[in-house]
């Protein structure tokens, strides 16, 4: 019993600490573009570059954000499993540019780092908390 509240408590953890950092950078993306684009060292010089980056950053950011607090309060699983896939591709993505663009800067390995402990530890947690949580039958 108390290695399923530590797991359920982890996991709950995890899926907020991943849905806190997306919503960071989606309030700087609302608040203002230009700020996530400095940290890649790109400039927005008109309107259209400077809504689709609050677009993306901001609303899309905003929704996953949603989905991780809905995902953590009802399916923990499901938040867990949703994490695997977002940080996963996220280091995919990362690793892709790798191989036909090049090496990344500081930067770019940082949150390659980044995004693949946390995809290993949303794997691990998942795993964790399949083994804790009693099966669903089909009636």
């Amino acid at each position: 019993m108390k290695k399923q509240k530590i797991v359920a408590l982890a996991s709950k953890g995890f899926i907020l600490l991943s849905a806190l950092s997306l919503l960071s950078v989606s309030v700087m993306a609302f608040a203002n573009p230009q700020s996530v684009m400095d940290l890649v060292n790109v400039q927005l010089n008109n309107t259209d570059a400077l809504s689709s980056i609050r677009g993306v950053y901001g609303g899309v950011g905003m929704t996953l954000f949603l989905s991780l607090i809905y995902l953590m309060l009802r399916d923990t699983q499901s938040g867990l499993l949703f994490l695997c896939l977002l940080w996963g591709f996220y280091a995919l993505s990362r690793t892709i540019t790798i191989f036909y663009e090049g090496a990344l800067g500081d930067f770019g390995n940082q949150w390659l780092v980044t995004e693949s402990v946390f995809f290993v530890l949303a794997l691990a947690l998942a795993l964790a908390n399949r083994n804790t949580v009693p099966t669903k039958k089909a009636a």
